[in-house]
């Protein structure tokens, strides 16, 4: 292959490669440039760092590879390298996460636009290394973006799109992207990766106005009285409203000029048109969920998926909306807030009329399977229970 051909490919062309998620993302981030990168494993995570830490040796990656000695002092890094301008990655999974709470809060009040892969794991305990949205879900209120993927190829777009999402002078929130452990972060899948000069041309190097300076010093994160703390938190929710658009326009931009995407960003529907069933979910569930349907479709039974893409912040015109004509709605949930329902149960039941026949299903937690058969069951079963334990018997 000539150099002319060869630098053609590297600069101009979109690759398709059959990857690990977990890999892609990492190629992902490569695209976006950041500057600093703190690192510490984890299972499901791992192979995130490791394939990032590999294309810095080859020379493919121009970052500063931070190895820690936590998942506390991984986050601590970024949040550090970002008060000083520098764009920023992480990844995480489980206790990890959990580890990182104290400082997730600090990252987000601080308006630090960082960027975080979280390959989602079971909390311990017992110990659990296996896929359920206990972890990130657990950190639902500390005031991150968090945006759920089904796919490899979802993972991909969505890592890019969160930087510009992250450094949006109306949001600069801080994004999770948050990808089902094992069960997506180690799938190998047929993925396309735009070339370098789209992506830097969707996304532009980040140039704080106010950034950690010898020259021009600035005091970050003081102490905040009663007279003033209040007034932060509503800044911070106003960031969190402002992102909903924000995250429709990227989407909307990215589609048209890099990838085509489905949905709009915040959620995403199949066969809804005239679904009297709809069944909600987040992540990579979605796709047994879709086979589940055109089963129950040929059946005479009219289902359709709601697939909430984006969490936090919760998207709730878009969802009443989807919710208004069907007349039951089942809540698929991998994660239970512990005393009262699902986690994304609890969320859409709060935004349905009393008419509504709802059932929320609790399933696949630490790993266990999300079969096509127990979806369909839970569709056809006469039972009047709200909240549903599916396939407890493995």
């Amino acid at each position: 292959m000539s150099e002319e051909k060869k630098y053609c490919e590297k600069k101009y062309c979109d690759v398709e490669k059959v990857m690990e998620c977990s890999c892609a993302i990492a190629e992902a981030v490569k695209l976006c440039k950041p500057d600093v990168i703190s690192m510490y494993p984890i299972t499901p995570q791992t192979h995130i760092i490791e394939h990032l830490a590999e294309l810095h040796d080859s020379g493919k990656l121009d970052s500063e590879l931070i190895a820690v000695e936590s998942e506390h002092s991984a986050i601590s890094a970024v949040l550090g390298a970002s008060c000083y301008g520098a764009r920023t990655f992480t990844s995480t999974a489980a206790q990890g996460l959990a580890l990182m709470h104290e400082i997730l809060y600090i990252v987000s009040s601080m308006r630090m636009p960082c960027v975080m892969a979280v390959a989602n794991r079971a909390l311990s305990g017992p110990i659990n290394i296996w896929c359920d949205h206990s972890d990130s879900m657990g950190a639902r209120d500390s005031g991150w973006i968090q945006l759920y993927c089904e796919s490899s190829q979802e993972a991909i777009d969505t890592t890019i799109q969160a930087y510009k999402i992250a450094e949006n002078k109306n949001v600069e929130l801080p994004v999770m992207v948050c990808v089902d452990g094992f069960s997506l972060s180690h799938v190998s899948e047929v993925v396309k990766f735009p070339y370098q000069l789209k992506v830097d041309k969707f996304l532009p190097k980040w140039n704080p106005e106010i950034k950690l300076d010898p020259k021009k010093p600035v005091t970050m994160g003081p102490i905040a009285y009663p007279d003033s703390y209040m007034n932060f938190k509503k800044q911070q929710a106003d960031a969190m409203e402002n992102a909903l658009k924000v995250i429709k326009e990227v989407n909307s931009e990215y589609s048209k000029t890099i990838l085509k995407q489905n949905g709009n960003g915040l959620i995403e529907t199949y066969r809804t048109s005239d679904a009297e069933v709809l069944l909600i979910g987040v992540g990579s569930m979605i796709g047994t969920m879709r086979v589940a349907v055109d089963e129950l479709r040929k059946k005479g039974i009219k289902a359709g998926i709601l697939k909430i893409k984006c969490f936090r912040p919760f998207p709730k015109e878009e969802i009443i909306k989807a919710v208004k004509n069907p007349k039951k709605i089942i809540v698929f949930d991998r994660a239970c807030s512990l005393g009262n329902m699902g986690v994304l149960g609890l969320e859409i039941k709060s935004l349905l009329n009393s008419k509504k026949e709802f059932k929320n299903c609790i399933i696949g937690l630490g790993g266990r399977d999300v079969r096509k058969i127990d979806i369909i069951n839970v569709v056809k079963s006469k039972s009047s229970d709200e909240i549903v334990w599916v396939n407890l018997n493995g």
